[in-house]
């Protein structure tokens, strides 16, 4: 297989840190009740390793390399996405070595089988073979694949089991290879990754109030609680109401909709991130694609 060169993206070596739908509030008989307060969005719980309570050894894993580094002379230290156990590092010795059977086969976006030993946070990658079925990524959705690489990195938690992100992975790495417009592929996948995550709020109702968002109104999104009607001294990103109607609904064939979105999930994703920069991104805003 021929390696894939990949362009200089710098991926932290250590863990990062790390919607709610609700229901019309009905008004009590009586003197009006005040406003239920929402409280704001809960994290989702931490899903215990299932490496951790089944023994030391799997094999055949579904896999995704997200990034590796040198370790020591010869050995890689590899992050990787795995359909059960989430993103695990695992080290691949000898894998630098120039007859390795491991180093044509740690390669990004191809699907793999990966086999690993041991109960530490850093477990030893014993076995992985190429499992094929995907078109490679060239060009812009090249970048695209590192840019989702590098969002998964510094938002997932290690050893958190994200299935249905996984396989939302697998989906949009298949989309970008056959050329889907980039912009909506990218938006569909981080919206889905603040919801797998436990950060996304529900954006068809108001914080606060809970009232129903009306597609003819102007919303700010509070990152930590959800929509709210605009006000005059806002900074955030404005976005009408049917932008975040449209978003819930993955529906992004408004081109107002594409432009809105794309500046309220960059603002969502950036408090996120605790303002760490994503490389990748900024590559892509440079060339105008997302």
């Amino acid at each position: 297989m021929s390696t894939i060169a990949e362009p200089a993206v710098s991926l932290p070596e250590s863990d990062p840190g790390s919607g709610t739908a609700g229901s019309s509030v009905l008004p009590a008989a009586g003197p009006a009740a005040p406003p239920a307060v929402a409280a704001p969005v809960q994290k989702r719980a931490r899903t215990p390793s299932r490496e951790r309570t089944i023994g030391t050894r799997v094999a055949g894993q579904p896999a995704f390399v997200l990034h590796s580094y040198p370790y020591k002379e010869t050995s890689l230290i590899v992050d990787m996405l795995t359909r059960d156990y989430g993103r695990v590092a695992l080290i691949a010795k000898g894998a630098k070595r120039p007859h390795s059977q491991l180093r044509g086969v740690l390669q990004t976006f191809q699907p793999l089988s990966a086999s690993w030993t041991g109960k530490n946070e850093l477990r030893t990658l014993t076995d992985a073979e190429w499992v094929g079925g995907m078109l490679p990524l060239e060009k812009t959705a090249l970048l695209c694949g590192f840019y989702l690489n590098e969002l998964l990195v510094k938002l997932l938690a290690r050893d958190d089991a994200h299935p249905a992100l996984f396989n939302h992975y697998v989906s949009t790495l298949n989309q970008l290879a056959h050329n889907e417009p980039a912009p909506i592929v990218l938006r569909k996948f981080e919206r889905a990754l603040l919801k797998e995550t436990g950060v996304a709020a529900d954006l068809t109702h108001c914080t606060g109030t809970r009232a129903k968002v009306k597609a003819g109104q102007v919303y700010v999104v509070d990152p930590e609680r959800g929509p709210r009607p605009e006000q005059a001294h806002d900074t955030w990103p404005r976005v009408t109401g049917k932008t975040l109607l449209d978003m819930e609904r993955e529906d992004y064939q408004d081109t107002a909709t594409q432009a809105q979105s794309k500046q309220l999930m960059r603002f969502l994703l950036a408090h996120h991130l605790g303002g760490a920069p994503l490389n990748t991104r900024q590559i892509l805003i440079d060339l105008s694609q997302i």
